[in-house]
């Protein structure tokens, strides 16, 4: 193990004027129009940048500098007027080693950091304004939780389960909680849909309140019969895949790290921008997935 590592930025930040920073790529249309983005402007607006923009020096005389990272922080600064912001100075013309991993917050994961935020003292209402939501869906997301016991949060916290498909777990007992959270995370399958075919095929006696279940509110046996036939089926395809699945993901990984260490090069951009804009603009949606399984976008407050 080297015992020297360098950094990828220099200690010592400074602050540009936005005319003098350079973005490497266009933004994609509409994209000022995503939750995504209004949520960087709504933060920005009430408690500043929190990641501050990445930098590389392109002309010292003039002062110029290209964007690495932050494209959507600096489109947000000029939208709310900003004249400057702090920025690091990057060591390296590449942009591999920034934000190209990112972990999504999933469902639960968000559940806790507004709890704790919350529990810091923080305002519901400051949280709401900050994160560009209602009121209402704060509260909902702090009350995410109800009902469901520990065991399935600990088996699920890390899954991108849908909201929805929480609430369903409520309408079971805590060990059918369990045994739902164990086969939405066998079958890789946390939707909604899927949390009201397992909550219909449970037993009676392992629901929350058995009172409540009527025939209107289960399937018959014929519904679950179709179901299972269905799921079957399903379970067939996938092992059919999985014969190919992994040649073809490993030839993807190899094509998108080429590529990615392709456009790190600013001079690579500038000919591909002047010669085949068509194609460097594909080539920035590959680089620019977070993963092969279409699991693409980002739940952090900075943005990107």
């Amino acid at each position: 193990m080297p015992k020297d590592v360098r950094m990828a930025f220099e200690q010592k930040g400074i602050v540009l004027p936005l005319e003098k920073i350079f973005p490497r790529k266009q933004l994609k249309e509409g994209i000022k129009t995503t939750p995504r983005y209004q949520r960087i402007v709504s933060s920005i607006r009430v408690i500043g940048i929190v990641e501050p923009l990445l930098v590389y020096p392109q002309n010292k005389r003039k002062g110029e500098y290209l964007l690495v990272d932050g494209h959507l922080r600096l489109e947000a600064l000029k939208d709310l007027g900003e004249k400057e912001t702090f920025c690091l100075i990057a060591t390296d013309d590449e942009a591999f080693t920034y934000n190209h991993y990112v972990c999504v917050m999933t469902a639960i994961q968000e559940h806790f950091m507004i709890s704790r935020a919350i529990a810091h003292g923080v305002s519901k209402e400051k949280i709401a304004e900050m994160l560009c939501i209602e009121l209402r869906t704060i509260r909902e997301k702090q009350g995410l939780l109800v009902g469901i016991c520990d065991e399935a949060v600990e088996l699920l916290k890390d899954k991108p389960i849908a909201r929805r498909a929480l609430h369903e777990l409520r309408s079971v007992a805590p060990l059918r909680q369990i045994e739902m959270a164990e086969l939405m995370i066998a079958s890789n399958n946390f939707t909604l849909a899927y949390a009201k075919c397992l909550v219909a095929a449970t037993p009676a006696d392992q629901l929350a309140n058995p009172k409540k279940a009527t025939p209107k509110d289960r399937f018959t046996a014929e519904d679950l019969a179709k179901i299972e036939r269905e799921m079957d089926s399903i379970s067939h395809e996938m092992r059919t895949l999985e014969e190919t699945h992994g040649r073809n993901v490993l030839n993807l990984v190899i094509v998108v790290g080429y590529l990615k260490r392709l456009l790190a090069s600013a001079t690579v951009v500038k000919y591909l921008a002047r010669k085949h804009p068509d194609l460097l603009s594909q080539f920035q949606k590959l680089v620019e997935s977070t993963s092969l399984d279409g699991g693409m976008g980002e739940s952090t407050v900075s943005g990107s």
